[in-house]
């Protein structure tokens, strides 16, 4: 793959990963699905699987170049790099979307998943009654999850490193929001908000040359979650890779037709109209994390009234489509060229 890869698939595949970092911080949007949709979602996923005994063999011996090669590393590399470059740039103006225009946000995903629906649906032919029950299970199981409640926050490191490994369900699995799951969980705030943030003043201080971070317990305690958190992460990518890869390979059409219908399943979550509703104490005040807002307990859909403000919606709705679009258009031409 490497060696026909041009300076332009090279730069498209950074901006897939800036893609990916961003669908997998929103709830509810899965990773996996911009994978799919822009075409490269078998090549990560058995990229993946070849991070395994014989690489770290390599690694040891001192084979770096044998290591990078055999990995894919150039692939990997360069979608990572989108990745890392899309956590702390433009999930920042996610964040910033969300809270201040965040109906039309969640209509932009709903457009975006009702095209990757259509886009996966259009080349697949081999509907039977394996592949339909297993449409119907993905469904269910999609529906399922998103009208689950919440836990509550829980920093145990053993359950950091468990929602690790599950919050990268939403890079592996199309359909799956790792995002939403760690809501479910209980720990979104904790692993994607206060971690990062205390990574991320921990980054600034050692630049500007303040080390006083080393006697702050709470600071200490969230940069040790997230090495845990991101351990289990890593542990759940090469896991859930190596499953998946077995699965795609005797098992593709029921893989397919489940993918389909965890999707389907998924419209649930990124409803645009829902009105958000928070935990209360006993006396009635809203609960508050460690930052101070108030913490999701779940959200509450209905179905709007036309007005202008619908009308725009419905319009980002057709964005998102067209955005799914223009990928695959890019994907036929990267065919035709190949």
């Amino acid at each position: 793959m490497e060696s026909t890869r041009s300076f332009s698939d090279k730069i498209f595949l950074v901006l897939k990963g800036l893609g990916m970092g961003a669908a997998n911080k929103v709830p509810g949007v899965s990773g996996g699905v911009v994978a799919f949709v822009a075409g490269f979602y078998e090549e990560f996923i058995y990229s993946l699987k070849k991070v395994n005994g014989k690489a770290f063999k390599l690694l040891i011996n001192g084979r770096f170049k044998s290591f990078y090669n055999y990995i894919n590393g150039r692939f990997l590399g360069l979608l990572f790099s989108g990745m890392i470059i899309s956590y702390f740039s433009i999930s920042k103006i996610l964040d910033y979307l969300i809270l201040h225009y965040e109906l039309y946000v969640w209509s932009v995903f709903f457009g975006m998943i009702i095209g990757s629906i259509y886009y996966i649906n259009k080349d697949f032919n081999d509907w039977n009654r394996n592949t339909i029950l297993s449409l119907i299970l993905g469904i269910c199981l999609g529906l399922g999850i998103s009208f689950l409640s919440p836990a509550k926050e829980n920093d145990n490191l053993l359950f950091v490193f468990f929602c690790g490994i599950i919050s990268v369900s939403g890079m592996t699995l199309p359909g799956f929001s790792g995002s939403f799951i760690l809501i479910l969980l209980g720990n979104y705030v904790l692993l994607l908000v206060d971690s990062v943030n205390a990574l991320y003043d921990t980054i600034s201080d050692v630049f500007s040359g303040n080390f006083n971070f080393i006697y702050n317990e709470t600071r200490l305690r969230m940069l040790q979650v997230l090495a845990v958190f991101t351990l289990g992460s890593v542990t759940g990518l090469v896991t859930f890779s190596h499953v998946l890869s077995y699965i795609l390979k005797h098992y593709k059409s029921i893989t397919t037709a489940s993918i389909i219908g965890f999707i389907i399943g998924s419209l649930g979550v990124v409803w645009p109209w829902k009105k958000t509703i928070y935990k209360h104490l006993n006396n009635g005040e809203f609960m508050l994390d460690s930052r101070g807002e108030k913490i999701i307990e779940n959200y509450k859909r209905y179905i709007p009234e036309l007005s202008t403000e619908t009308y725009y919606a419905i319009g980002f709705i057709i964005l998102g489509l067209a955005i799914v679009i223009g990928l695959e258009i890019y994907g036929q031409k990267q065919k035709r060229h190949a």
